[in-house]
């Protein structure tokens, strides 16, 4: 067992590393029948989003990224009401029935949600959670990469069908050297993860079968009696969900996200990523094609897997508790979702040596990529990854972290923060925790700590344009108020947003947001200056920003005003792509002349 062998940071960190050389390996040439996925299917939003999906697909495979050979498609969702990621998925089943006909019922097929805005981490929102870049690899990792290092076992074990996982999370995970995951079970087949009681209120929860095992294992195939889907501490004991270690107490169950449990005595597991078998996608296509059009947010795991196992009951479809927006047929919808798949297995590979990472936000973005060794030790992620910066200070292991970007070696960078894709002049002093996206800032500059810098191309009648968002890494993009009356209520760096609106001059009008108007948030606030270079736009943006802190007047009235919503619409992904070339480019020739003049 490997558990017995070595310690679970370390197993965790060899089996992943050996996943990533195995990868490596694959890029750039083509795949092997039953090596690789037949098909990676990824989901977008909207048609801007398709297309920017479909443009960096196409630079990748340009430049040999990616495993050749493999259908790499982009499904996008219907326009109108948001369907969810279980509503995404029927819509990519309908994709490929059109694309293939039957024979798609042979293939291994890797589908990838990823057709989110990212409120909550801003900066994959012009391009994408699953190309939010890593900090090691050469060319970077992007999310896509690891998604595909990570599973990259799977499809050699898998019976034709789809394996459904989102773009925002990281698996980990040992076994025994001569043991695989094995997809090859009717109906459904999830992911299982040891992880703590309160960690399991947000996620989905397994409550499993009676099992009779005489040792600890890596890996255990179970079969789960029903699935709980974000439920309170309450439901996790009164179903049976909570195991308790016994005789494995002192394993250290590794949870990513979740404190160890080594001292825990109790614990569940959690879910990840799920495959369902060809006949079970079938049989939800044609309920799809049926009712045609949804109107709804289908959770592909709230409402496909707590459909699953033989004591699913009725009663979660009326639950709307964890539901953002309460549709008049969510409830009819779930309850024929339930009736439809009642009786199918749900089937559990329970991974006792596996951590599960979310990357979906500000605060675990910053916190995984500069804090939290775990994951730095067992993904081998970098404080300077393909980067030109001579040296970070360290403090207390706190560490910067600087992603294909080029740093004048008088900048000022504290802990805590990331810079990605950006370029930093002399002057420019960076305060602790922020995030720097996209940027280019040669003047001099000081961003406070915890800023959210965020650098976007716009295309505006024929002509490239620039905004920058610039906020409080921990702003609430998402919060909304119903009136202009309320907009006092929305904070931006920790001020009231009205506020604000009087150090740039602005009056709280209609015309002040964008979109919905029963809606208001920083989201679809207009009051991000537009300006005809990148540079000058940073520098608008901080300004604001700095006018916030030192209360001092900077007018906005002289500039175009976009929000973050609108820039979206208008973003030019070419030109984001070619100045991240741009910085690659410059990178490579310097990192060529080092070894030239060492050489």
């Amino acid at each position: 067992m490997a558990a017995a062998s070595a310690p679970l940071g370390v197993s965790l960190q060899e089996a992943t590393q050996r996943r990533l050389r195995r990868f490596s390996e694959l890029r750039g040439k083509p795949v092997a029948a039953g090596e690789f996925w037949d098909i990676v299917a990824i989901t977008a939003a909207d048609e801007k989003q398709e297309l920017a999906y479909k443009q960096q697909l196409s630079e990748k495979l340009k430049k040999k990224e990616l495993p050749l050979g493999v259908q790499y498609l982009v499904f996008v969702d219907p326009a109108g009401a948001k369907i969810g990621n279980g509503g995404s998925t029927l819509c990519a089943l309908r994709c490929l029935e059109k694309l293939y006909g039957d024979q798609w019922n042979s293939f291994t097929i890797l589908l990838i949600h990823s057709g989110g805005y990212s409120q909550r981490l801003p900066n994959a929102s012009a391009l994408g959670k699953i190309f939010t870049a890593l900090p090691f690899g050469s060319p970077i990792y992007q999310m896509l990469e690891l998604k595909l290092a990570m599973y990259i076992d799977f499809p050699s074990h898998m019976n034709p069908g789809i394996l459904v996982t989102c773009a925002d999370d990281i698996e980990l995970y040992s076994i025994g050297e001569s043991e695989f995951i094995r997809f090859d079970k009717p109906g459904f087949t999830a992911l299982a993860h040891p992880s703590s009681l309160t960690v399991g209120t947000t996620h989905g929860v397994f409550v499993l079968e009676p099992f009779n095992r005489l040792e600890y294992r890596d890996l255990e195939y179970r079969c789960c009696h029903r699935f709980l889907h974000k439920p309170s501490i309450e439901m996790m004991y009164k179903f049976d969900a909570v195991c308790r270690p016994g005789n494995f107490s002192q394993q250290d169950f590794g949870g990513g996200d979740t404190p160890s449990l080594k001292l825990d005595p109790e614990y569940v597991y959690t879910d990840s990523v799920f495959y369902m078998d060809h006949k079970t996608a079938k049989k939800l296509l044609a309920f799809y094609e049926k009712i045609d059009t949804l109107n709804c947010e289908i959770d592909a795991y709230g409402d496909f897997l707590q459909a699953l196992g033989p004591g699913a009951t009725v009663e979660y479809t009326r639950n709307t508790s964890n539901v953002t927006k309460e549709e008049s047929e969510l409830v009819d919808m779930r309850q024929r979702i339930f009736h439809l798949l009642k009786g199918t297995p749900l089937n559990v590979i329970v991974l006792n040596n596996s951590k599960f990472y979310h990357i979906g936000t500000t605060k675990e973005y910053l916190f995984h990529f500069t804090s939290d060794s775990s994951l730095k030790s067992e993904l081998g992620l970098q404080s300077i990854a393909f980067s030109i910066f001579p040296a970070i200070p360290e403090y207390s292991g706190n560490k910067s972290c600087i992603i294909q970007s080029i740093l004048d070696s008088r900048c000022s960078l504290a802990p805590g923060s990331v810079v990605e894709y950006s370029r930093l002049g002399p002057d420019v002093s960076v305060g602790e925790n922020c995030i720097i996206s996209g940027s280019h800032i040669i003047t001099r500059a000081i961003l406070p700590a915890y800023s959210f810098v965020c650098s976007l191309s716009l295309k505006i009648n024929g002509h490239i344009k620039y905004s920058t968002m610039a906020c409080g890494v921990q702003d609430n993009l998402k919060k909304n108020v119903k009136t202009l009356s309320d907009v006092k209520l929305l904070q931006f760096f920790g001020v009231s947003l009205l506020s604000c609106l009087d150090v740039w001059n602005l009056e709280v009008t209609e015309e002040l947001f964008s979109g919905n108007k029963t809606c208001l948030s920083l989201w679809n606030a207009r009051i991000f200056p537009v300006c005809s270079s990148l540079s000058d736009s940073v520098i608008a943006s901080l300004k604001m920003l700095n006018a916030v802190q030192s209360k001092s007047v900077f007018s906005l009235n002289n500039y175009k005003l976009l929000s973050i919503e609108e820039m979206l619409v208008y973003k030019d992904v070419e030109d984001m792509i070619t100045y991240r070339e741009q910085i690659f480019l410059e990178i490579a020739l310097n990192r060529k002349q080092s070894v030239l003049e060492t050489s």
